[in-house]
C-alpha cells in the first residue's frame, strides 16, 4: 500500500480535526481514543488506542519501552534457545493456572 500524507490545521487552542481517511483507516468512532507514540527520530506514529488499554498504566509505559529500545537496539534481540525453551516446558508440563483466580500475598 502506497504512503498517503494528509495535513490538518490546530486551532489556536492546539485542536485539531482527524481527517476523515485517517479516522476511516483507524476505524475510530465519536469517544475512541488515539494513541501517539513518539519515536527517537522524532516521527510519531498515530494509531487506535485499544479498550483496557489504559487500564493499567505502568505495564503500558513498560511496553512502550520495550518497543522504543527494539528500534533502537534491533541486534540485541534473538530467538530463544532451543534447550531452553524445552527445559521450560517440561517445568511446567501438566501445571494447570487459573489466570481469572485472586494472587494471594506471598506469606500465604
Amino acid at each position: 500500500m502506497a504512503s498517503l500524507e494528509i495535513e490538518s490545521t490546530l486551532t489556536d487552542r492546539y485542536q485539531t480535526t482527524v481527517p476523515d481517511a485517517v479516522r476511516r483507516t483507524l476505524k475510530l468512532r465519536k469517544r475512541d481514543k488515539i494513541r501517539y507514540v513518539m519515536r527517537p527520530d522524532g516521527a510519531v506514529l498515530l494509531t487506535r488506542a485499544e479498550a483496557g488499554e489504559e487500564s493499567d498504566p505502568v505495564v503500558g509505559k513498560f511496553l512502550a519501552f520495550l518497543a522504543r529500545d527494539m528500534e533502537v537496539h534491533p541486534a540485541q534481540f534473538r530467538g530463544v534457545n532451543p534447550a531452553l525453551l524445552r527445559r521450560a516446558r517440561s517445568l511446567v508440563k501438566g501445571v494447570k493456572v487459573d489466570l481469572d483466580a485472586p494472587l494471594l500475598p506471598e506469606d500465604e
